[in-house]
């Protein structure tokens, strides 16, 4: 995965499950962090999945994901990891984006969003496919649960009265925007494989 972010390589071993080894960018310090440039999420993988694949051999995904919320006009979207400040923690992020929703008095029905991954596939520098999961869900008023990571103690996915942060990892990883694309990546992967 062209990604150095532990908690999304955790992630996406767990859905993919032990059929598969997730290995990441924190053992290849060679390659310089890539500048995630697009104007879209799959813009921004297939920046990232191109450049590691030219790099190192085998299968390389990245992926580019984010929360688009209805009231904020689709915000903040593929700035979702840099929303307030490209240091920013997980708590500052949740802060501003509940601030704006308050600035924009965003009443409890006019909270909706969604989280949407798009996931490239890429080997020596080709793509070889793109899968994009996406989950329909709400803005709690409050952060809730300490599971996950980035916004999920502020997402209630639809049908759900918990957050992303509440639910049980295994339950999360059956229904979030990632597990849909990788669900997408691993049919692909085991069609080819049986060809």
């Amino acid at each position: 995965m062209a990604t150095r972010n532990p908690h999304k390589t955790r992630e996406l071993q767990q859905i993919l499950g032990s059929d598969f080894t997730v290995c990441d960018l924190r053992a290849h310090s060679e390659i310089s962090e890539i500048a995630e440039t697009g104007t879209s999420f799959e813009e921004n993988a297939k920046l990232k999945a191109l450049a590691v694949s030219r790099k190192l051999p085998g299968l390389v995904a990245a992926d580019d994901s984010g929360l688009e919320v209805h009231a904020l006009g689709g915000a903040p979207g593929i700035y979702s990891a840099r929303y307030a400040g490209t240091n920013a923690t997980n708590k500052e992020r949740i802060d501003k984006l509940l601030e704006e929703l308050a600035r924009v008095d965003a009443k409890k029905e006019q909270r909706s969003a969604r989280f949407r991954c798009v996931l490239v596939l890429a080997r020596n520098g080709d793509v070889l496919g793109t899968f994009e999961g996406i989950v329909e869900g709400q803005i709690a008023d409050r952060p809730r649960g300490s599971h996950g990571f980035g916004y999920d103690p502020i997402f209630v996915p639809n049908g759900f009265q918990q957050t992303f942060g509440q639910l049980r990892p295994a339950e999360k990883n059956q229904l979030s925007h990632r597990a849909r694309a990788l669900k997408k990546l691993r049919a692909f992967l085991n069609s080819r494989a049986s060809q």
